[in-house]
């Protein structure tokens, strides 16, 4: 068991994650953000540039298929990426008592690594010395949809960025806020998304069955999250999650979400809660693989799409995040979706390595 949470960090933690979505995430863009190149990462592979070797733990469950809409956005709108907040029930998905990644392991390999500590905590916005206490302060989960991220590499004693995708079924640490901070294969930092210039063309290993217009984007929540309700990706049930925790906290929560686990990333959303019949989804063989977390269980999990942001060089994906107001329960409800343009790739996806 890691140590407890700090949680004055965690306060530390949340303005900082504010200050990146007013002021654009901060970090500068590499050469293949200007071209713009997202890059695609299988859940299991390290990537380019890694900070560390991988320090994700198998879940040892099948990976769950790509998230399918019951219907397509209005042909108007062209494809676009849907944002879910952080605090979404569901969004990530977890193994009861069980960590995504060894967080201590974490800590062990930037410790030994100076050069690579001091660029780790530059692209995560940390100083070197609490690299170990921003780790530990951090929630192991894993992805249950395909999600655009700001990644990082280590390259040459310094800091690299480039937008990704990150297939479902990856682990992450998750802060606060709801969002995911650190790739557990690879050690690599993580931030919001950013718009590229011109087309977007897919670089990197695609998996089956992905589909650009059905990647989300993670919008982190104002107000810090105590605790995520994430799918149980054995036996697809919940479970609620202390954030700062490996697991060995894990309950069902006290109040279910009003809907299943495989509503979450149905379009259009899915707002009433489910009948009698359904609050069980049918066969183990279709159980999510990923989990997703939540600030807490009575929150809806998606709200209305809004129009698309004009994709200009200067734009930041996230506009100025509005107040959450909790509710009753000290749940963040949900928010409305912030939507990245067309993603569709102009080109066909190059297969590297």
């Amino acid at each position: 068991m890691r140590p407890p949470k700090r949680r004055r960090y965690a306060a530390v933690a949340a303005a900082f994650c504010v200050a990146l979505l007013v002021a654009g995430c901060g970090g500068a863009s590499s050469a293949a953000d200007a071209r713009g190149e997202v890059f695609l990462q299988p859940a299991a592979a390290q990537g380019p540039d890694p900070y560390t070797a991988t320090t994700a733990i198998s879940a040892d469950a099948p990976s769950p298929p790509p998230p399918v809409p019951s219907s397509d956005p209005s042909p108007s709108r062209g494809q676009t990426l849907r944002t879910l907040s952080g605090a979404t029930p569901g969004l990530y998905g977890g193994t009861q008592s069980v960590g995504s990644c060894d967080v201590e392991q974490q800590v062990t390999f930037l410790s030994t690594d100076q050069a690579k500590a001091r660029a780790f905590g530059r692209a995560a916005g940390v100083s070197q010395a609490d690299i170990p206490e921003f780790l530990r302060g951090l929630t192991p989960v894993v992805l249950r949809a395909d999600t655009r991220v700001t990644n990082h590499g280590y390259r040459h004693g310094s800091a690299t960025s480039y937008q990704s995708v990150l297939q479902a079924g990856t682990a992450v640490l998750v802060d606060g806020n709801g969002a995911p901070r650190v790739r557990c294969a690879c050690g690599n930092p993580l931030k919001p998304p950013v718009a590229v210039k011109g087309a977007v063309v897919h670089t990197g290993q695609a998996w089956s069955g992905y589909q650009p217009d059905k990647v989300v984007v993670i919008k982190p929540t104002v107000q810090i999250i105590n605790s995520l309700v994430i799918v149980n990706v054995i036996n697809n049930t919940w479970i609620e999650r202390k954030t700062g925790t490996d697991g060995e906290e894990d309950k069902r929560p006290d109040v279910l979400p009003p809907v299943t686990p495989d509503d979450i990333f149905v379009y259009p959303p899915v707002t009433e809660p489910p009948g009698p019949g359904d609050s069980t989804p049918p066969g183990d063989s279709t159980a999510p693989s990923d989990g997703t977390s939540s600030a807490s269980p009575p929150e809806q999990p998606v709200s209305p799409p809004v129009e698309p942001v004009p994709d200009t060089p200067s734009d930041v994906v996230p506009p100025p995040v509005e107040p959450d107001v909790p509710s009753q329960e000290g749940v963040t409800p949900s928010e409305p979706d912030l939507l990245l343009p067309s993603e569709a790739p102009a080109e066909p996806v190059t297969v590297q390595g």
